[in-house]
């Protein structure tokens, strides 16, 4: 029997963190292959920022869209391309998953207003809250669970259509749901507690910025992941 190879998954990578964070953990797309327990035939990196050319539909199984240091409203060339190229992956209804930066680009890009974040800067392990009855993706999840956050801009007003499934005291859109294949959080399932400590600045930990508790959120990432997959075909009875 011949068995057709799994399309990978597309890691876009959105810029580079700084020096310091890449000497200590690497860059965006390592911690999602660590995260995922992806093989080198699982996933390409694609880095817009380099002027590589982002994914055809038909050549990736879905997207991961990473975070970043820089920030949606500078408008950056490679930000608004990726915008568009964000626009046609809905239409072609590709797995998308847009992280921190990419939920922010992600509701750029199809409509919505992202700005500097009224409450200030969001970072540490923060509790979220959802409604489990809205979005089976959500499922495994009690009502309110920890997740990682380290943001400064926020989406300030959702696309229309776009639903939004989460919220935390000072971000009222940690969830997106753009359709049945695409959504985004403001949030990082990608991170551990080193990550996070490493992404902080110096002596952070002592203004405020709480990295101790359960992360609830991994989980959420690894069914991302299983829905890109190629579901096995049950054999009919007598087959």
């Amino acid at each position: 029997m011949k068995h057709t190879r799994a399309l990978p998954l597309a890691l876009i990578q959105l810029e580079v963190p700084p020096p310091q964070v890449v000497a200590q953990i690497g860059e965006q797309p390592v911690w999602f292959i660590d995260a995922l327990q992806l093989l080198p035939e699982d996933y390409v990196i694609v880095r817009p920022h380099l002027g590589e050319e982002l994914p055809a539909f038909d050549r990736v199984c879905g997207a991961i869209l990473s975070g970043s240091w820089a920030m949606v409203t500078d408008h950056a060339d490679w930000s608004e391309r990726t915008a568009a190229w964000i626009r046609g992956a809905l239409e072609a209804e590709l797995p998308l998953l847009g992280v921190c930066y990419g939920h922010q680009l992600m509701a750029y890009a199809l409509g919505g207003k992202v700005g500097d974040n009224p409450n200030g800067w969001e970072r540490g392990l923060k509790t979220l809250t959802h409604n489990t009855s809205r979005d089976p993706w959500l499922a495994p999840l009690p009502e309110a669970f920890q997740a990682w956050l380290s943001h400064r801009q926020s989406v300030i007003t959702p696309p229309p259509h776009a639903e939004v499934l989460a919220r935390s005291d000072l971000d009222s859109c940690q969830i997106l749901r753009y359709s049945p294949q695409a959504l985004s959080v403001q949030f990082h399932p990608e991170f551990t507690r080193d990550i996070m400590t490493a992404c902080l600045p110096a002596g952070i930990g002592d203004d405020g910025a709480e990295v101790s508790g359960e992360d609830w959120s991994r989980e959420l990432l690894r069914r991302f992941w299983r829905q890109t997959r190629p579901q096995p075909r049950v054999r009919a009875q007598g087959a």
